[in-house]
């Protein structure tokens, strides 16, 4: 199979890309720097220069495709206030791959997430599938990628094998610079590892090998308008992840107030206060996938988190 990834230099794509690859498929991987394209070609991918926001680069790429893997999100404008604006670039994407593949039932994956999905109880794949609401646009802020995600399933309805690959906040692993690593830096910056309140909040979590696999097992036979879960640790606390942190960097570990955790932990705090637990059984059913790889903390016990910049 011939197929276009969107993202596919970044933190998850590059494990989707050798995955497919590994397999028997083709890739074409968008990338928008030098550095991208040379990453691509090591991996033995194909380039095509662009960014999420070529739409006509987009929608002749998805045409000479046997499938399309939209990873692309622009997180770096998304944590400085612009999230609304990513969501947008990431729904005009979204209609031009629909309009491209339409009638052809060639698959179409995106990436969202889990967390938040179900507060108070475990969340499930079937939870927020019925758009509702959540109205494009009008909806603010994650609304609209929420509801990016509900326009994916419902191209179903227009021919394509169309689904939603819904990854834990904690993608992990060797090289991971984003929730867990910046936890980690805060508690270096600090001098306590920190966790909110009792910290008996739960993050859900996959390993990114384990993520990448099941996006290929997506591409491959996923059901037209699925949505699947890419989490492996259906909710590990908070204190355990801040324990494993100050083992590693000899550090108390301390509990902050609800009312501290904004100045303590910055834009995390939001996120890492959350009591966000998520199931995967349906998924695992569906798809035949079963995760491999070490789990989040047997993952931080490891110790590649805490590698000094200058090792």
């Amino acid at each position: 199979m011939r197929v276009f990834v969107t993202g596919a230099s970044g933190w998850i794509g590059s494990a989707v890309v050798p995955e497919l690859i590994g397999a028997g498929h083709q890739v074409v991987g968008l990338a928008r720097s030098d550095a991208s394209a040379a990453a691509l070609t090591e991996a033995g991918a194909e380039v095509r220069r662009g960014t999420i926001d070529d739409l006509d680069i987009l929608r002749g790429a998805a045409a000479e495709s046997d499938g399309v893997i939209h990873l692309a999100f622009k997180h770096d404008i998304a944590f400085s206030g612009g999230f609304e604006s990513a969501a947008d670039a990431d729904r005009r994407a979204i209609d031009t791959f629909g309009e491209a593949l339409a009638g052809s039932d060639r698959p179409f994956l995106i990436a969202s997430g889990t967390l938040g999905l179900a507060p108070g109880r475990v969340g499930t794949e079937q939870d927020a599938q019925t758009s509702g609401a959540f109205d494009a646009d009008v909806a603010p802020g994650p609304a609209k990628r929420l509801a990016n995600a509900h326009a994916t399933t419902a191209l179903a309805d227009r021919g394509v094998r169309s689904s939603v690959v819904r990854l834990a906040p904690t993608v992990h692993g060797d090289g991971d610079h984003g929730f867990l690593a910046t936890v980690v830096a805060v508690a270096r910056e600090k001098g306590v590892s920190g966790y909110i309140g009792d910290g008996s909040n739960r993050w859900p979590a996959v390993h990114r090998s384990d993520a990448a696999h099941l996006f290929r097992l997506a591409l491959e036979s996923a059901p037209a308008g699925s949505t699947l879960h890419a989490v492996s640790d259906e909710g590990v606390p908070i204190r355990s992840v801040a324990e494993v942190i100050g083992r590693h960097l000899g550090l108390p570990v301390t509990s902050i107030s609800p009312d501290d955790a904004a100045e303590h932990f910055t834009w995390l705090s939001g996120f890492l206060g959350m009591d966000s637990p998520v199931s995967s059984a349906r998924t695992r059913e569906l798809m035949g996938w079963q995760p491999t790889q070490p789990g989040l903390l047997e993952d931080l016990d490891k110790g590649h988190y805490f590698a000094t910049p200058s090792a």
